[in-house]
């Protein structure tokens, strides 16, 4: 069993969901991970919010950000096992982020002591 990580893009940063709208995402993402978990392949998850964040760029250059004015944006992540890329991306089509025209979830195995594929 290999580790993936599910990061999740927003394709439009400026869009700011309602508290309610907000309150119903995150009960139908629980309840995704919530599926997951079930079956033992639940590894840990994070969202990525933009408060208190840098971007460090060549030659030390600290900058405020990422902020939403940005074409795309990274809202969380949530580690899984699976078998195989194929059963890692079975999981990330039932990711409540999917709602939200433009949005994706990037699908990518971990490399854990073997190097970097």
């Amino acid at each position: 069993m290999e580790e993936y990580i599910l990061i999740f893009r927003h394709e439009d940063g400026t869009k700011v969901a309602s508290p309610e709208q907000m309150q119903i995402w995150m009960k139908q993402t629980m309840d995704w991970i919530g599926g997951i978990a079930a079956q033992n392949k639940f590894v840990m998850g994070n969202g990525l919010p933009f408060a208190d964040a840098r971007v460090v760029r060549h030659n030390g250059v600290v900058t405020n950000g990422p902020f939403g004015e940005i074409k795309e944006t990274i809202g969380g992540y949530i580690i899984v096992k699976a078998k195989s890329v194929d059963e890692a991306a079975e999981f990330a089509k039932g990711c409540p982020v999917l709602q939200g025209e433009g949005n994706s979830v990037e699908v990518r195995k971990i490399a854990k002591g073997d190097g970097i594929h």
